[in-house]
Order: C-alpha cells, then sequence, then structure tokens
C-alpha cells in the first residue's frame, strides 16, 4: 500500500509490545504519536536509533507525545532488547508486517546486490485527531530524533514555514546620509585700486619782459 501522507488518516492497528500488553491507536486518541518503524531488533542502525529514542524520551514525553517502535521481530526478542537498551518505551511485535503493510513500509530492498523484500525505516508523527502531521521516509538514524522532537515543539506538531519578513514594519531604515556642510567660496579679493598720479604741475608761464621805450629814429 502506498505510504500514508501529512493530512491522511493514519491506519489503525493493535498489536502486543515486549510486556505482552495490547497497543491500539485508538487508545491514544487526544495525544501525539511518533510511531517508527524499524527492521531489527539488536542491529547497529536500530539499536542506535532506539537509544536515541530513549535518550531524549522526557522531552518528547513533555512535549506531549507517545513513542512506539515497530518492528516484525517478536515480543520475546523486543523484551531482550529493550531490557538491554534500557528502553522506556513499548516495542509492537507485527510478525506478519500487516501494520508495515497499512503504512507502506514493507517493500523491496537491496542488500550488496541482492534485493529481498523487508521493512523500510520510517517514521510518522500522527496528530491527537489521529492524522498524520509528518513523514519521515527512509530514515537516516543520524540527527533523526532530535528532527522529530523539533517538530512536535511546533505549535502545530509539524514543521512550520519560516515566518515571511515583514517589509515595513521590521525593515531597518537605513540612516539619513549627513548632508556635507556647504563650503562657502572665498571671497574675491579686490583688485587694489589704482594709483592716481598726481596730475602734471604746470610751470608757470614766462614772464614777458617789458618793452622798451623805443629810440627816436
Amino acid at each position: 500500500m502506498p505510504m500514508p501522507q501529512a493530512g491522511d488518516k493514519a491506519p489503525g492497528f493493535s498489536l502486543s509490545d515486549q510486556s505482552g500488553a495490547t497497543v491500539s491507536l485508538s487508545q491514544l486518541k487526544g495525544r501525539h504519536v511518533v510511531l517508527y518503524f524499524y527492521p531489527k531488533d539488536a542491529t547497529p542502525g536500530c539499536t542506535t536509533e532506539a537509544c536515541d529514542f530513549r535518550d531524549e524520551h522526557s522531552a518528547l514525553v513533555k512535549a506531549g507525545a507517545v513513542v512506539l517502535g515497530v518492528s516484525p521481530d517478536s515480543t520475546a526478542s523486543h523484551q531482550k532488547f529493550a531490557t538491554k537498551q534500557g528502553l522506556p518505551f513499548s516495542l509492537l511485535a507485527d510478525p506478519d508486517h500487516a501494520v508495515a503493510d497499512a503504512y507502506g513500509v514493507w517493500g523491496e530492498k537491496s542488500l550488496y546486490g541482492r534485493k529481498f523484500m523487508g521493512l523500510i525505516r520510517a517514521t510518522f508523527l500522527i496528530g491527537p485527531d489521529g492524522k498524520v502531521l509528518r513523514v519521515w521516509p527512509k530514515v537516516k538514524v543520524a540527527g533523526h530524533v532530535a528532527e522529530v522532537l523539533a517538530s512536535l515543539q511546533q505549535p502545530s506538531g509539524a514543521a512550520s514555514p519560516a515566518p515571511a519578513s515583514k517589509a515595513s514594519a521590521s525593515a531597518v531604515k537605513a540612516p539619513a546620509a549627513k548632508k556635507a556642510p556647504a563650503v562657502k567660496a572665498p571671497a574675491a579679493k579686490k583688485a587694489p585700486a589704482a594709483v592716481v598720479k598726481p596730475a602734471a604741475v604746470k610751470k608757470p608761464a614766462a614772464k614777458k619782459a617789458p618793452a622798451r621805450k623805443g629810440a627816436r629814429a
């Protein structure tokens, strides 16, 4: 079956955990459920993933979630694995992989060139209303639990997009450019007044010699 996507109703299930108790999705209505599928108990990747959920379990519970692990292993195998690793959450036995089929995580796998049918590592975050909030298909173990916890800590229980920037309210106004002080041009120096040459001094007119009285002819 195809893998449920965000917004789909999560397929119901009722499986036995490591202590033999029956756990049903319907019992958990009103709470977030972290349902993670893993291939096999006590294998390296599955042990790391289980221990990561163990280490963050108190934070996940504080965020309002119930953690459930699911694999095709028996309840006895789950009991041994949970006891050895000190797991504080339920591991559900799905030996006929009916629940794995319902969640679309049972399919063809490849290892060292060999193809076979098996469980694909995946996690589903189910909301209090029984609908899928987020899906992690083909999980990479490193950092996965931190991503799940971050999604739970969002107000909606699922990762939300980054807030859009507010164009006017939050924009930082650039400081107004300071006007450069006006530089006054130095006043033009007045040309020195022309030197007035003194008027030429007129020489006194030569006095005429008195006319001689004429002598007789």
